[in-house]
């Protein structure tokens, strides 16, 4: 994998859009760990359709690229699947279930959406 990381110097309204950006994607992902949390037999790809369910209900949830959606509900699922293979190995200690997200620094484009 790719990783860029930049400091910029933004204008407020390129700042703006970074935070609303990156609160959509804390959104989504408490969503889907929500969803998760309420249904039983949820997987990877039923949360990757859930994020099409929510940017139909949320304007806002829509303006974000399609890919960074869905890059917030793998890193729920992450969470998840971290969480049941802590509980498979079965060691003392604190198992990890998965938490909502209260303060969230980034957002993550796969191939499209951001332009340099």
């Amino acid at each position: 994998m790719f990783v860029l990381e930049f400091k910029i110097k933004a204008k407020q309204q390129q700042c703006q859009a970074i935070d609303d950006a990156i609160r959509t994607s804390q959104f989504i992902r408490n969503k889907c760990l929500r969803h998760w949390m309420d249904n039983n037999s949820v997987n990877k790809y039923d949360l990757s359709a859930y994020c099409k369910v929510l940017a139909h209900d949320f304007k806002f949830a829509n303006e974000l690229n399609s890919q960074a959606r869905q890059a917030s509900a793998e890193r729920a699922w992450s969470s998840i699947s971290r969480f049941f293979d802590n509980c498979q190995r079965q060691g003392s200690g604190k198992k990890g279930y998965p938490q909502f997200k209260k303060f969230s620094r980034s957002v993550e484009y796969k191939t499209t959406g951001w332009k340099l």
